[in-house]
């Protein structure tokens, strides 16, 4: 496999090395190339320093990544960061296996956080070997560049002062506001001549190699349907689905979206909002649900997607107090003067049809009062996208996990937290950290000797 590799910052430059290759051989090349010792030198890769006894495969390094090599100053106060930062970092999970859509529960859902934080610890994934990939992407994205669609997608970070990747991580991110807001998150950075301590997270296209520039959007709304949630409009069980802001997080999956954007729009039924621009809520029409990166609208692909963009250009230009021209074809954004009758469209700089029309009635410019006209359906025009209501209450993404907690679990009889039960015995101990109480899943007690002899197996 090649990897790119980028020593102390520098311009990268490629290492051919086995498929089954460590991160030891790794440092063994670079410091044959570099004329230093292997042992100095530290690897970098997506916020973490990878362990020499490592493979390259089990760091989830795909062909072509980069990867940071450095060697790192001598000196005390150094040294003692670097010792710091392996202890904080240790244990930590790699960007490349994160899954953040659980961190989009409600607070009212905290046991359902738990029980799914204890299956992941116990489920397959978390027992993969070093040379195994992950089964799915948790991230998806817009990718601006070579595919101008929504590609699974790769977390990475760099220091903020610098923007290198040479940025160890003091904690993995935990949530999307992690990953989305600024200064949440604080690493050391290793590069010489640097000494950032905050994280920039970004995320690239996991469809092809991509260089240091090449970044892509977060589509923080779209996720693998790992909880198979049908979706509110066709009821299929899809992946990946876009799950709503909304109280109950409906579901949808990105054809239904895709329909339900168009629909929207062709009816002219965006919302307009100060901060986010002009969004669309949740498909069942919930209060306080409106999609704040407008991207994910990049589903309905790029001419329906030039079209919104028109759309918006097109509202604010009535929202200044403007008009559309009325000619077939043009459609241009005039701002004529306050009580101006004849507008005229003028024609310069390849804008405009230089087409004369009434402001009031949109035809052309006459004098005298307008003709009255009949606009069909212009006040009682049917929405075009209904969502069925029963299905409204299947496609919400916390009630399938829900009502599985319900059939297979009871609550800690300490702290109330919903543990699940998967086979085993029936001594039960509390996931929380905090608790770790120990029960019987019988009796709903403290385990005691009488549990044990009576029904410890059942």
């Amino acid at each position: 496999m090649i990897v790119y590799v980028r020593f102390n910052s520098a311009h990268g430059f490629p290492v051919e090395l086995e498929g089954e290759a460590s991160v030891a051989e790794l440092k063994e090349e670079v410091a044959r190339l570099q004329g230093v010792q292997p042992d100095e030198l530290r690897v970098i890769f997506a916020g973490r320093e990878l362990q020499s006894d490592s493979t390259l495969q089990g760091c989830d390094l795909p062909e072509q990544s980069t990867v940071h090599v450095v060697l790192p100053p001598v000196g005390r106060a150094r040294r003692s960061q670097m010792v710091l930062q392996q202890r904080l970092g240790r244990g930590m999970e790699r960007l490349t296996r994160l899954d953040l859509s659980a961190s989009r529960l409600h607070t009212s859902s905290t046991g359902l956080a738990v029980i799914l934080e204890d299956q992941q610890q116990h489920s397959p994934d978390s027992s993969l070997t070093h040379t195994e990939p992950k089964p799915h992407s948790s991230f998806y994205v817009y990718c601006k560049g070579v595919c101008k669609s929504i590609q699974p997608g790769k977390l990475r970070v760099h220091c903020k002062t610098c923007k290198q990747g040479t940025l160890t991580l003091s904690r993995g991110p935990s949530c999307w506001d992690d990953v989305l807001l600024p200064d949440r998150i604080h690493g050391v950075c290793q590069s010489q001549q640097c000494d950032g301590r905050l994280a920039e997270f970004y995320l690239k296209c996991a469809s092809h190699p991509t260089c240091e520039e090449d970044t892509s959007v977060a589509l923080d709304l779209i996720m693998p349907n790992v909880r198979e949630v049908p979706c509110i409009a066709c009821t299929d069980i899809m992946s990946p689905v876009l799950v709503a802001q909304c109280t109950d997080r409906h579901v949808i999956c990105l054809d239904c979206f895709h329909l339900y954007c168009v629909t929207r729009l062709n009816e002219r039924q965006f919302i307009h909002d100060l901060l986010i621009g002009y969004s669309l809520p949740c498909a069942a029409g919930c209060p306080d649900s409106l999609i704040k990166e407008t991207h994910h609208f990049r589903v309905v692909g790029e001419e329906q997607y030039e079209r919104y963009q028109r759309y918006a250009t097109e509202e604010c230009v009535l929202g200044m107090g403007g008009v559309l021209c009325p000619a077939p074809g043009c459609g241009a954004g005039l701002l004529p003067e306050d009580h101006q009758r004849r507008v005229q469209c003028e024609l310069a700089d390849g804008l405009g049809c230089g087409f004369v029309f009434c402001r009031e009635c949109k035809e052309e410019y006459h004098e005298g009062s307008c003709r009255q006209r009949f606009t069909a359906g212009s006040s009682n025009t049917a929405q075009g996208y209904v969502v069925d209501e029963e299905a409204a209450l299947r496609a919400r993404w916390d009630q399938a996990s829900q009502q599985t907690i319900d059939e297979t679990t009871r609550p800690c009889p300490k702290c109330k937290v919903p543990v699940e039960k998967s086979g085993g015995c029936m001594h039960m101990v509390c996931p929380r950290a905090q608790c770790k109480f120990e029960w019987c899943w019988l009796c709903r007690v403290e385990w005691n000797r009488e549990c044990m002899g009576n029904h410890w197996f059942g």
